[in-house]
């Protein structure tokens, strides 16, 4: 069997694509649920982090340092297979989708505490000044500012956490690579695989490519 045959059979290709795209939609799927959700808890965390009590600050902190430290599959195996021990048992899309939304928040409140705090001090005194309540002064005066410095490392991470929805194929959840596995076994044929590593591509691609604009866009305006 020749090169093309091996790796790039149209036949096996045309019978493996509606099971490809089974899996992307779950794929998506799981990568919107960790991003958006992530980010907001994120969020929340970062605030704790800089505003609430000291206890509290303190948590944020391990929390942080803690889920920055650990590999997502690492979270992602104790959630699947070590929880059942204690009677918890989680589906393989919840476990996978806890397992990117812990890891994705500790990114982003780390991403929004470093914008949060490039917005200079006066900004916070002169809301006060005007009588306006701390979510309204978050809400209206400081993230607006800090958004502009956050959103390339954090299309960055978002970027990572799609990637990382791979890693949910090792418990079983029917994602593009999971599916992509499923049906190189059954054809005996590699060419699913390079089927889900060309949707990939084509679906990360163009993503990479807009962090590196909006880096570059990012220093031009920090050089003015």
């Amino acid at each position: 069997m020749g090169l093309i045959d091996t790796f790039f059979n149209a036949e096996v290709m045309a019978r493996a694509f509606p099971i490809l795209l089974r899996g992307l939609w779950n794929t998506l799927l799981l990568g919107a649920t960790a991003i958006v959700f992530g980010c907001i808890l994120g969020l929340v965390v970062c605030l704790l982090r800089l505003y609430a009590p000291k206890p509290v600050r303190l948590l944020a902190v391990g929390y942080i340092d803690i889920f920055r430290a650990l590999p997502v599959l690492v979270v992602l195996i104790l959630l699947y297979y070590a929880l059942p021990f204690v009677g918890i048992r989680l589906s393989s899309f919840a476990s996978a989708a806890i397992a990117l939304i812990l890891v994705l928040s500790a990114f982003t409140a780390e991403v929004c505490r470093a914008g949060i705090e490039t917005v200079p001090r006066g900004q916070f005194e002169a809301a006060s000044a005007l009588g306006l309540p701390f979510g309204l002064t978050m809400r209206k005066v400081i993230l607006p500012q800090a958004v502009k410095v956050m959103i390339p490392p954090q299309t960055s991470n978002c970027v990572s956490v799609l990637k990382d929805t791979a890693l949910a194929s090792v418990v079983a959840m029917p994602d593009l690579l999971k599916q992509a596995n499923d049906a190189q076994a059954m054809m005996a044929n590699p060419t699913p695989l390079i089927g889900a590593a060309l949707i990939y591509l084509a679906i990360l691609w163009p993503m990479v490519r807009l962090v590196s604009f909006l880096e570059m866009r990012s220093r031009a305006k920090t050089a003015r």
